[in-house]
């Protein structure tokens, strides 16, 4: 189901311009970790809604964060990641240069190599999820971790049984963000359903194009 990247070393395309503490912060929906900070990326685990990681540091663009979940290292979305700062939760892709993490330098060169891969050109980053990055974030942080809706079993087997090739766009996949109008949608026979498989993972949209579960 996850599209595979391998033959590069996150170490080899990353360098660290500070070097600061680490810090914790809390997903406030299930989150993918991933390889490489790009979505692109293996996803070598998932972070479930409300379970604390380690930040050890974040790109310079504050986009991506290298984080510790359970002994698991790898790459999270920062806007789905929330610290505390003065006592407060805070989204960290508003607050990196308040929060005490080092930050660091992606290679595109490295990165493009990584898109090539996985089959994929440039162009195919253009577009973002809607209202993912701060909007569903923000949101969480002051009212809790994003829930996904209750979707018939048979609706999730029929997607699961029925793959499309993956689209890719920026932002991670999370409950709540908007599908681009670009993006075509496949219709689930008997259901007010669409799906379409997003960034790795098959994700089921309501007649809103929003999403109300990522299958994982």
């Amino acid at each position: 189901m996850y599209t595979k990247i391998a033959g590069l070393s996150t170490a080899a395309i990353l360098t660290a311009t500070t070097a600061l503490a680490s810090t914790d912060a809390t997903a406030t929906t299930d989150l993918n970790l991933r390889s490489l900070p790009d979505v692109r990326g293996e996803i070598v685990d998932v972070i479930p809604a409300e379970a604390m990681v380690q930040v050890n540091e974040c790109t310079t663009d504050a986009s991506w964060c290298k984080v510790n979940y359970e002994g698991t290292e790898g790459w999270a979305y920062s806007p789905y990641l929330t610290a505390s700062l003065d006592s407060q939760p805070v989204v960290i892709y508003d607050n990196v240069d308040k929060i005490a993490v080092e930050t660091v330098e992606v290679n595109e060169g490295d990165r493009e190599k990584a898109a090539a891969i996985g089959g994929l050109t440039a162009g195919a980053l253009a577009m973002s999820v809607i209202g993912g990055p701060v909007a569903v974030a923000g949101t969480a942080a002051l009212g809790g971790a994003l829930a996904a809706a209750t979707v018939p079993e048979k609706t999730v087997t029929y997607v699961t049984s029925n793959p499309t090739p993956t689209v890719y766009v920026n932002g991670e996949v999370a409950v709540g963000a908007g599908i681009p109008q670009e993006v075509e949608l496949v219709t689930v026979p008997d259901s007010d359903y669409r799906y379409v498989y997003l960034n790795g993972n098959p994700v089921l949209v309501d007649q809103d194009r929003t999403i109300v579960q990522v299958v994982r």
